[in-house]
């Protein structure tokens, strides 16, 4: 695996990437940002982890997008809680694929080659992941020092590692690109918790009109980011 991602190495590897989304309301056009706002009151609790799975989240999530000097890390940005809440959407449940056999090995244009929903593929990952950490280290993932973590994602990242019949790699890239997306996704989605993805990208999040700035190198732009709901940083 490279080395998590710090400094300006984290910086040049994210630039540029953003993420769009719909415009959601409750019924009686209650607005996101009024039920995220009562949801970060009380501390949040994953609705398809398990505990065991929740702290393996937290501590792989930190490991590959931690807190350093140049921004806030995976809890902070709430990324755990956005890749629980992806586990039941349509997404989560693998409805947006064809999930049908032939699986094979194939060229990413080619679509989704597992039998495995996302939510599958996090459960019987992390329990791999688990087991190969008590039986290595004698501890679970979650309880080992983070270099000893950093080593085994690396491990799971070249590829000689299996759970079984599914690959380490195959659930370390589904992990990654996870935690990247909760990291600059809009809050409403759960992630980039206080906009904090989006400030360290500089990006301008859903403004309706910034394109007076588009052609401008150099200059700064002078206004923060603003979420979907409103929400500004």
């Amino acid at each position: 695996m490279s080395p998590p991602f710090t400094g300006p190495s984290r910086r040049n590897f994210v630039k540029g990437l953003v993420g769009t989304a719909s415009f959601w309301m409750y019924a009686g056009h209650t607005p996101w940002a009024t039920a995220l706002a009562a949801e970060a009151e009380t501390p949040y609790r994953p609705t398809y982890f398990t505990d065991a799975e929740w702290q393996f989240l937290e501590a792989a999530c930190e490991c590959i997008f931690p807190r350093d000097d140049a921004g806030p890390g995976a809890l902070d940005l709430g990324i755990p809680e956005f890749i629980d809440r992806q586990m039941n959407t349509p997404y989560g449940r693998g409805e947006l694929w064809y999930m049908s056999a032939p699986f094979q090995e194939a060229a990413p244009n080619l679509g989704y080659q597992l039998p495995l929903s996302p939510r599958d593929l996090y459960r019987k990952g992390i329990t791999g992941a688990n087991d190969y950490a008590l039986h290595y280290r004698g501890k679970l993932f979650a309880d080992l020092e983070d270099q000893a973590q950093i080593d085994m994602l690396t491990a799971f990242e070249g590829g000689a590692v299996k759970f079984g019949d599914l690959s380490a790699r195959t659930f370390f890239e589904q992990l990654r690109t996870n935690t990247l997306e909760g990291a600059f996704s809009d809050p409403l989605h759960g992630g980039n918790r206080n906009l904090g993805g989006w400030v360290m990208l500089g990006f301008p999040g859903a403004r309706a009109d910034f394109m007076d700035w588009v052609d401008q190198y150099g200059p700064a732009y002078p206004l923060g980011p603003v979420s979907i709901s409103g929400e500004t940083a």
